[in-house]
C-alpha cells in the first residue's frame, strides 16, 4: 500500500507519521482536526477493502475494543469509510506513544519476576474485563501489549476477537487458522476454535516467552510449530531460568496444558494466581485493587433552612460585652456621659496596622521594578517541538538572542527539532538575554562497514572505531577466501543500526582439504564415483591405449595420494582399448548379427544386395577377414 501521509481521512483526520504496516492494515500517527488532538488511524489495504469478509474483521475490531471501557485496552473512537480522496476503510484509536512488549523483551531479553508480574497483571486484568462480557481477543502476543511512555501496559488489535457481542467468524467447519501460531492454543490450531481459556493459553506461552526469553517451541515451519502445540507439553520455565519461583511455574504449566479443561478457566482466575504470586513475593507490597469500577458516593440533600452565624468572638474567651440601647437613642437623642472617654487602640491593632502598611509598600515596589524597573523580565515562549528557524524568528521580536547548546540523538524526536530550551517555556528572562536550545539530531544510527576480506583483528578495530561491537564469530570452509579472513556479517555491510549493536561475523577457515588417492590402472567407473563422492569434480578424456586396458585410467592430474582443497578439478584420461581392430569372420552369418559384429569394433558397416532369397547370408568381405585396421574404418560386405 502506498504511503498515504499528508492525506485527511473523511474531512477529519490528516494522516502525519507511517508508524507501522501488517497483512491487513497500515496504522498511522494523525491528527483529529475537529477535536485537535493526536490518534492512530488504522487503514485497511485497499486489495482488502473490496473483501467483504475482510471488512467484516475489520469492523469486528472495532465493536471489540469499543465493546470494552479498561484503562489498559486501546480505546477505539471512530470507524468509517473516507468520503472523498483516497479510498480507505479506517478505524481510529487512541495514539499509544511507547514501544511493544516485543521491542521491551528484544532489548532486554529475559526478564525478572517482578517486571514479569508488572507487564501481566493489566494485561490480565484487561483480558478479564474482556471475559466478562463473553469477548475473547484470540491473538495475545508481545507484538499485542504496548507500553506507554508514562508506563501504562495496553492491549491493541482486537482484530481476530469474537464473542455474543461482536458475532464470530470463526468455526470448527471453517478449519481456518488465524492468529500468530507461537501463540495459539491446541484447539485453535486443530478445530479453529477458541474461548477465554484459549487467551489463557496464549497469556501462559507470553509469560514463558517474558521468564526464559525464548518461545517453548521453534521449528522450520508455522506447521511444525503449530503440530508442536497439538503434541507436545510446554516445558516448565524453570528448566530453563532456574529462578523462576515454584508458584509461577506451576501458573505456566496449569494455564498451557493441552486440555482446555485444566487450564484457568478465564482472565480473571489467571490474575488471581499473578496478584497471589506477587503477595508472596513481596509481603510487605501494599495489595491495592485492580477493581477500578468504585461504588458512587452518595448524594446529601442540601439543608432546607439556613445555619445561624455564630456571633464574633471577643478578645477575651470570658468576656462579652453587651450593647445597651436606650429609647433615646433609638429616637435619635444620643445622651452622652460626660464621665465616658474614647476607646484607646490596642497595642496588637496598631502593630497590625504597621506591618499591613509595611507589606502593601514593598508589594507596590516590587511591582514596579518588575514591571517598569530595572526588573523588567520577557517572558520566553515555548519553542520546543519546532526547529532552530522557527524558534528564532518567535524569540528575536522579543528582543532575545538565541543558539543551540547542543545537539543529541533522540529515538522519538526528528533530526533538527528543539527537544528543550533554556530557560524552559514560561521563564522570564531579562531584555537581551540569550535563550540556548538542545536540538535532536535523530535517532543514533551507524553504517555497519564492509569487512570481507578483513582479519578478524582489524575488524574489531574498526567496529570500535564505528561504535559498534562485535558479535558471535562462526568459522567455514571457503574456497575463495583466504584461512583468517571475513566472508560476510550479519547485518550485513551498509546496514544502519543503533550504537553498540553486535556484529556476528563470519570467518574463512581456507579451503577444505580432502585426502586424494591415484586411480591410475584403476576402473574409471570406481575413480568417476569415488572422486565426486567426495567433493571433488571430475573432468574424464577418452582416448585409444595400445597398452592400456578398455575401461582404465590411464594418467590423473592432479595424481595422489594428496590432500587437495574440496572441489579442485581433477582430469582423467580414460583407456577406449586399442585404436586398430581385426576384421572378424563374418562369412555365412546373417545381415543383422554380422552388421552388429563389425559395429561393435566401431568399423562402419556397407552392404551389397545380390540374387533374390528370403534370408541372406554374408557371402563376401572387404578388406578381407583377418586384415588390421583402424577403428571408424568401412567394411564391404556382400550378402545374397
Amino acid at each position: 500500500m502506498s504511503d498515504l501521509s499528508g492525506e485527511v481521512i473523511d474531512g477529519r483526520y490528516e494522516l502525519i507519521t507511517l508508524l507501522a504496516s501488517g497483512g491487513m492494515a497500515t496504522i498511522y500517527e494523525a491528527l483529529d482536526l475537529r477535536l485537535d488532538r493526536k490518534v492512530a488511524v488504522k487503514i485497511m489495504h485497499p486489495h482488502l477493502a473490496e473483501d467483504e469478509k475482510f471488512i467484516s474483521r475489520f469492523i469486528r475490531e472495532a465493536k471489540a475494543a469499543a465493546a470494552l471501557s479498561h484503562p489498559n485496552i486501546v480505546a477505539v473512537q471512530d470507524q468509517g469509510w473516507n468520503q472523498g480522496g483516497a479510498p480507505a476503510v479506517f478505524l481510529v484509536m487512541e495514539l499509544v506513544e511507547g514501544h511493544t512488549l516485543r521491542e521491551y523483551l528484544l532489548e532486554r531479553g529475559t526478564l525478572t519476576t517482578v517486571e514479569v508480574l508488572r507487564f501481566l497483571i493489566p494485561v490480565a486484568s484487561a483480558l478479564a474485563a474482556a471475559h466478562k462480557i463473553g469477548i475473547v481477543h484470540r491473538d495475545i502476543k508481545p507484538e499485542n501489549i504496548l507500553i506507554s511512555l508514562s508506563g501504562r501496559v495496553k492491549i491493541a488489535d482486537f482484530g481476530l476477537a469474537h464473542g455474543e457481542l461482536i458475532g464470530s467468524t470463526m468455526t470448527a467447519e471453517s478449519s481456518v487458522l488465524l492468529g500468530s501460531v507461537s501463540y495459539l492454543s491446541p484447539e485453535q490450531v486443530q478445530r479453529g476454535v477458541a474461548d477465554s481459556r484459549s487467551d489463557v493459553y496464549s497469556l501462559g506461552i507470553v509469560a514463558f516467552e517474558l521468564l526464559t526469553g525464548q518461545k517453548p517451541f521453534s521449528g522450520d515451519s508455522p506447521i511444525q510449530i503449530a503440530y508442536k502445540h497439538v503434541n507436545e507439553k510446554v516445558p516448565a520455565p524453570s528448566s530453563i531460568n532456574p529462578d523462576v519461583p515454584a508458584e509461577f511455574n506451576a501458573l505456566v504449566i496449569d494455564s498451557t496444558r493441552t486440555n482446555p479443561d485444566e487450564r484457568p478457566r478465564d482472565a480473571e482466575e489467571f490474575l488471581t494466581r499473578l496478584i497471589a504470586i506477587q503477595a508472596a513475593l513481596d509481603p510487605q507490597r501494599p495489595q491495592l485493587s485492580l477493581e477500578l469500577d468504585l461504588p458512587p458516593a452518595p448524594i446529601r440533600e442540601k439543608p432546607r433552612t439556613p445555619k445561624r452565624t455564630p456571633a464574633p468572638a471577643l478578645d477575651s474567651p470570658t468576656e462579652r460585652v453587651e450593647p445597651t440601647v436606650s429609647k433615646e437613642t433609638k429616637k435619635g437623642n444620643i445622651k452622652k456621659d460626660s464621665s465616658s472617654h474614647p476607646k484607646k487602640t490596642s497595642d496588637r491593632v496598631r502593630r497590625n496596622r504597621k506591618i499591613a502598611g509595611t507589606l502593601v509598600l514593598i508589594l507596590a515596589v516590587a511591582i514596579w521594578y518588575l514591571v517598569s524597573g530595572f526588573g523588567a523580565k520577557v517572558v520566553v515562549p515555548s519553542v520546543v517541538g519546532g526547529n532552530v528557524t522557527q524558534a528564532t524568528a518567535a524569540l528575536t521580536p522579543l528582543g532575545l538572542h538565541t543558539e543551540v547548546a547542543d545537539r543529541i540523538f533522540s529515538e522519538d524526536i526528528p533530526a533538527g527539532i528543539i527537544i528543550s530550551s533554556r530557560p524552559a517555556g514560561g521563564g522570564h528572562v531579562k531584555p537581551g538575554a540569550t535563550v540556548s536550545f538542545v536540538v535532536s539530531k535523530g535517532p543514533e544510527r551507524y553504517i555497519v562497514p564492509s569487512l570481507v576480506k578483513l582479519t578478524a583483528n582489524a575488524a574489531l578495530s574498526l567496529l570500535k572505531s564505528n561504535s559498534l561491537a562485535a558479535g558471535n564469530v562462526t568459522e567455514v570452509f571457503n574456497p575463495k577466501i583466504a584461512k583468517g579472513l571475513i566472508i560476510t556479517t550479519t547485518p550485513a555491510a551498509n546496514s544502519s543500526v543503533t550504537r553498540d549493536t553486535s556484529i556476528d561475523l563470519v570467518i574463512s577457515k581456507g579451503p577444505e582439504l580432502l585426502a586424494l588417492d591415484s586411480y591410475v590402472g584403476k576402473s574409471a567407473e570406481q575413480a568417476l564415483n569415488e572422486l565426486t563422492d567426495a567433493g571433488f569434480k571430475v573432468d574424464p578424456v577418452y582416448v585409444y591405449s595400445d597398452t592400456v586396458a578398455t575401461g582404465a585410467v590411464i594418467t590423473q592430474t592432479p595424481d595422489g595420494p594428496l590432500n587437495a582443497p574440496k572441489g579442485t578439478k581433477i582430469a582423467l584420461t580414460i583407456s577406449k582399448g586399442s585404436e586398430l581392430v581385426y576384421i572378424p569372420n563374418v562369412y555365412s552369418l546373417t545381415l543383422l548379427a554380422a552388421t552388429g559384429l563389425l559395429q561393435d569394433l566401431d568399423l562402419v558397416v556397407t552392404v551389397k544386395q545380390m540374387g533374390n532369397r528370403a534370408i541372406k547370408n554374408v557371402t563376401n568381405v572387404l578388406p578381407k577377414v583377418g586384415t588390421q585396421v583402424k577403428r571408424g574404418s568401412t567394411v564391404i560386405i556382400t550378402v545374397g
